[in-house]
C-alpha cells in the first residue's frame, strides 16, 4: 500500500514538473559517443537523442523535467515565477534517479534533460541537482546521456563537480540583451549568467588538452584521391570568402561584434575576469579564489571528460523589442567568444498578465524562431557573418522567406553562379544548395559537365536555386535579375501548405507534454 502510494505522489509531481520544463528548448543529437560498458545502464552515442518528435517538431526521446517548480525568482515572462499561484511539488533526487532509469529500461527515453526553479539560493538548488547527478551515476549506474542545466549564481566549486557528471551543461542567457534582462528578469544580472559560461568554457578546454580530442570521420561519398582535391578547393575557396568579408566588415559602419557589445558587453566580462584571476579577488568577480586547474586537480573525475558534449544556451524570442540583427549579433559573439556547441531560440509564450510584456493570446513568433535557426545555420555551417545577414538599415528578416534566399536577392550582383565553375564557399552560398550537395558537385563536374537534371539528384532544391544559378552558361529559364521579381517568386515557393484536421479545423501549434493521449508512455 505504501509503495502504491509513493508511486501515486511520483506519478503527480512527474505530471506537474514535465508540463513546467515544457518551454526549456533541448532538441539536439547528443554530441557524445559513449557505449556501453557491461557494468552500468545504458549507453550514448554522438548522433542519438533526436530520432523521435511529436506532431509539432517537438523531440521527446529525453525525459525533460524540472527538478521543482518552486522558485523564489519573479521573472516577468515564467509560469514558474514566485508570485504566480502555482501547484508546486519538488522531486527528492531519488525519485529523479528512479523515473530515469524505469523510463530508459521501458526504452521510453534515451537521456535526462533536468533543470529547475530555485529554492532557497542557487548554490543550494545546484547542489540539489550535483546529489541527483552522482546517485544516478553511482547508486543506479546509468550511463546514459544527462544534459543539466547550470543555475546562475551558483558557486564555481559545484559547477566544476557537476560538470564531470554530465555530458551537456547550458546556462540561459535568457534575453537576447542584458538591458531586456534588467526588465523583465530582474532578479537575474549579467555577470552570473556569463562567468559560469566561461567556466564551463574553460573546463571544456582544459579536459580535451588533458584527455585529448577525438572526433568522428567524416562521411564522404568520394574516393580517397578526389576527397583530398576537394578539400584542397575548399581551402582556396575560404581564402576568398576571407577576403569578401573582409571587404563586407569594412564598409559597415557599426559591425556585428559592436552590436553585441552594445547588448551584453562581453569585453567588460573578459577584462573583470582577467583582474580578478590576476588580483585573486572573488568579491569582484563571481568565480572561487582558487584558478580552474586547482579546481579540476581536486575534483576531477580521471575517467571522465568535463562537458565532453559542450554547452548551449537559450534566448527567448518576442518578449522584448531587440531586432533580428542583435540576435544574431549576439550569437554569432557566443560561438566565437564563448565555443557554444548551440544556441537555442524560443519563440515567446506569454502565460502572465504584464504591461512591460506582450498581451496574452498573441500567436508566439514561430515563423520568426524557424527563421532565426536556419540563419544560425548559416553561421555555423556556411561561412557567413551576421553583419552580411542584416545591417541596422536592415535590421530583421523577411519571414516570408529564407534568410539565405534573403541575403541573396540584397546581393543579385554576385549572382548568377556557374554551376561547373563555382568555387565550395560561393556554392554554398546558392540558396537551395547545402554543404552535401556542394561537396557532391564538386566531385561529380571532376568526371562530366553538370546540368540541372544531375544537380537535382544531388540534392539541390531547385525551386529556390534556378533564379541564382547557370549550367554551361545558361539559366534554367529566362529569369529577370530583379528584387522584387525573384522574391514574388520566392515568396509564393514558400508558402506552407495548410493542415486540416478531420473535424475541418486547420492545425495549430501547442507544447508536447508527457501525458499527451497521441503519445502514451
Amino acid at each position: 500500500m505504501t509503495n502504491i502510494m509513493q508511486m501515486n505522489g511520483i506519478m503527480e509531481k512527474l505530471t506537474i514538473l514535465s508540463d513546467a520544463a515544457k518551454y526549456d528548448v533541448a532538441c539536439t543529437s547528443s554530441g557524445v559517443h559513449r557505449g556501453g560498458d557491461g557494468k552500468n545502464i545504458g549507453n550514448a552515442f554522438a548522433s542519438g537523442i533526436c530520432h523521435a518528435f511529436t506532431g509539432d517538431g517537438r523531440c521527446i526521446s529525453l525525459l525533460k523535467i524540472l527538478f521543482t517548480n518552486e522558485c523564489i525568482y519573479d521573472c516577468k515572462y515564467c509560469v514558474n515565477r514566485s508570485s504566480n499561484d502555482n501547484r508546486r511539488a519538488t522531486f527528492t533526487p531519488d525519485e529523479v534517479c528512479q523515473l530515469t532509469v524505469e523510463f530508459y529500461r521501458r526504452n521510453y527515453i534515451e537521456g535526462l534533460f533536468l533543470s529547475s526553479g530555485i529554492i532557497k539560493s542557487p548554490d543550494y538548488t545546484m547542489g540539489l541537482l550535483y546529489e541527483t547527478l552522482f546517485l544516478l551515476r553511482t547508486k543506479y549506474r546509468f550511463n546514459g546521456y544527462v544534459h543539466i542545466k547550470g543555475i546562475p549564481g551558483a558557486s564555481a566549486d559545484v559547477i566544476e563537480m557537476v560538470g564531470y557528471l554530465a555530458d551537456r551543461m547550458s546556462v540561459n542567457l535568457e534575453l537576447p540583451t542584458a538591458e531586456g534582462l534588467r526588465q523583465v528578469a530582474p532578479n537575474k544580472v549579467r555577470k552570473n549568467i556569463l562567468s559560469p559560461m566561461r567556466q564551463i568554457q574553460n573546463g571544456i578546454k582544459e579536459s580535451r588538452q588533458t584527455h585529448g580530442v577525438t572526433s568522428m570521420k567524416s562521411r564522404v561519398y568520394i574516393d580517397e584521391k578526389s576527397y583530398y582535391n576537394q578539400l584542397a578547393e575548399m581551402r582556396d575557396s575560404y581564402a576568398r570568402l576571407q577576403d569578401y568579408q573582409k571587404g563586407v566588415k569594412a564598409i559597415r559602419q557599426k559591425n556585428a561584434d559592436a552590436v553585441a557589445e552594445q547588448s551584453w558587453n562581453f569585453t567588460q566580462m573578459q577584462t573583470a575576469e582577467t583582474v580578478a584571476k590576476k588580483n585573486n579577488i572573488a568579491q569582484n568577480f563571481p568565480v572561487s579564489n582558487r584558478s580552474t586547474s586547482q579546481i579540476t586537480r581536486n575534483l576531477s573525475y580521471p575517467d571522465r571528460y568535463f562537458v565532453p558534449a559542450g554547452q548551449s544556451t537559450q534566448m527567448i524570442i518576442g518578449a522584448t523589442g531587440e531586432s533580428d540583427y542583435q540576435i544574431m549579433s549576439v550569437t554569432e559573439a557566443l560561438y566565437r567568444k564563448f565555443e557554444m556547441k548551440r544556441v537555442f531560440y524560443s519563440a515567446f509564450i506569454n502565460v502572465n498578465e504584464d504591461a512591460s510584456l506582450p498581451a496574452i493570446g498573441k500567436k508566439p513568433p514561430l515563423l520568426r524562431e524557424h527563421r532565426l535557426y536556419q540563419a544560425d545555420f548559416l553561421l555555423r555551417f556556411y561561412g557567413f557573418q551576421a553583419d552580411e545577414l542584416l545591417s541596422e538599415k536592415n535590421p530583421n528578416f523577411n519571414e516570408q522567406i529564407d534568410p539565405k534566399c534573403d541575403w541573396a536577392v540584397h546581393h543579385l550582383e554576385l549572382f548568377p553562379v556557374e554551376i561547373n565553375k563555382a568555387d565550395y564557399y560561393t556554392l554554398l552560398r546558392v540558396p537551395g544548395i547545402g554543404t552535401k550537395s556542394a561537396k557532391r558537385i564538386l566531385s561529380a563536374r571532376r568526371h562530366a559537365t553538370l546540368d540541372f537534371s544531375d544537380i537535382k539528384k544531388m540534392g539541390v532544391v531547385l525551386k529556390r536555386a534556378l533564379y541564382f544559378i547557370t549550367c554551361k552558361g545558361k539559366m534554367m529559364y529566362q529569369t529577370r535579375m530583379e528584387e522584387n521579381y525573384i522574391t514574388r517568386h520566392l515568396t509564393y515557393n514558400e508558402k506552407p501548405a495548410e493542415m486540416f484536421l478531420s473535424d475541418g479545423t486547420t492545425s495549430g501549434y501547442e507544447q508536447f507534454s508527457l501525458f499527451d493521449p497521441q503519445y502514451h508512455l
